[in-house]
């Protein structure tokens, strides 16, 4: 069985367990979808796969679901962490949604020398995460972390995870990722509208842990670089072979 809304919620989730709405779930089910008792809803919370899930009580400011049965196990995605530079806001939101959706299990804003935004709305972000978590049937839900600057964030870089370097300046060249290199932690970074700055790219590509690779013969807006990048680590060593 499953049902044709999905809604991500915080509470444990288990045979017989109950699940108290809050005021916006309880809107959303009732007011928008006009779900009533009865109605049934696929939950997840990221820990413990999905259930399907009745509506026992329905209210407009709340209401509570009963857990009936475990209709996924919980599908965890790579290690991936996805990093990129924010760029304009709809763009920005489309970057998380699409990293979400495509198995990133980290999403991480990085300031670049070239990077115009200088703070993002980390929460508004991390519902961006949920909202294509629910949309794509994923039972797992990134943790999209607050801005950082790149310099500093490879300062304490650990030393196992390796780092896809899509760099703008490879335009057409052949690099590709090595087979060999599945099962590693691994992360994939893009930069922003304006590239990397020389000082950044010639710290990336001196980097023991880096793989320079090129997204093809033409320059790439940075979100549609990150469909690319997160299309080519998928096919070469993630979770779609």
């Amino acid at each position: 069985m499953s049902a044709k809304i999905r809604l991500y919620v915080e509470q444990p989730l288990g045979q017989g367990q109950s699940v108290p709405l809050t005021r916006d779930q309880a809107h959303y089910l009732f007011g928008v979808m006009r779900l009533a008792v009865k109605g049934q809803v696929a939950l997840f919370n990221g820990q413990d796969g999905e259930w399907l899930a009745e509506v026992s009580e329905a209210g407009k400011r709340g209401g509570t679901l009963t857990c009936l049965e475990q209709t996924k196990p919980l599908q965890l995605p790579p290690d991936l962490w996805f990093l990129f530079a924010p760029i304009k806001k709809a763009r920005t939101d489309f970057i998380v949604e699409k990293a979400a959706e495509m198995g990133a299990a980290r999403i991480m804003p990085v300031q670049t020398e070239f990077t115009n935004s200088e703070r993002i709305r980390q929460d508004r972000l991390q519902a961006h995460a949920v909202e294509a978590a629910e949309q794509c049937g994923g039972t797992f839900v990134p943790e999209v972390a607050d801005l950082q600057r790149l310099d500093r964030l490879l300062d304490a870089w650990p030393e196992d995870r390796q780092l896809m370097f899509c760099n703008e300046a490879e335009v057409g060249s052949a690099l590709r990722l090595a087979a060999n290199e599945k099962g590693r932690p691994w992360a994939i970074l893009i930069g922003p509208e304006g590239g990397f700055s020389d000082k950044e790219r010639a710290r990336l590509t001196g980097l023991p842990y880096a793989h320079v690779v090129s997204l093809g013969p033409r320059i790439l807006r940075a979100d549609t670089a990150a469909v690319a990048a997160l299309t080519m680590w998928q096919q070469a060593l993630g979770d779609w072979t």
